[in-house]
């Protein structure tokens, strides 16, 4: 049997409370894309409540989700985005790599914030819409 270690997780295990604390642990090479992806996402979501969920940035929207993000190695993904809109403009996700409902934008390459902004307030209308 192997003993338990008795070491306490570093920072980079431990899961943030808030924004804020998401925001300072990432690599600095991908805070200000960040920053500015949480201004956008607030600026096409003005009602939209700001959490963490999931050890990710997400906003909800009278309880919906609107849309999350989170860093990883090499992309910043952009999760519930809307699988009609994914259809409607599939010419213009082109370029990025796509699962269910999220997009991958590279690391190593500006963000699209205009494409996150129409993301953003389709899904907001797709919510209200809905009631």
């Amino acid at each position: 049997m192997t003993p338990r270690s008795s070491k306490k997780p570093t920072a980079k295990t431990k899961h943030p409370k808030t924004v804020d604390d998401y925001l300072a642990a990432a690599p600095k090479d991908k805070r200000a894309a960040l920053v500015k992806l949480r201004k956008t996402i607030k600026a096409a979501a003005p009602k939209a409540t700001e959490i963490i969920s999931y050890g990710m940035v997400g906003y909800k929207q009278r309880a919906k989700r609107v849309a999350y993000f989170a860093y990883w190695k090499g992309h910043i993904a952009l999760y519930g985005t809307s699988g009609t809109f994914i259809k409607a403009h599939a010419a213009e996700l082109k370029p990025y790599v796509q699962s269910k409902g999220t997009i991958q934008f590279p690391a190593n390459k500006p963000l699209p914030y205009p494409l996150v902004t129409k993301i953003v307030k389709n899904r907001v209308a797709e919510i209200e819409k809905a009631g």
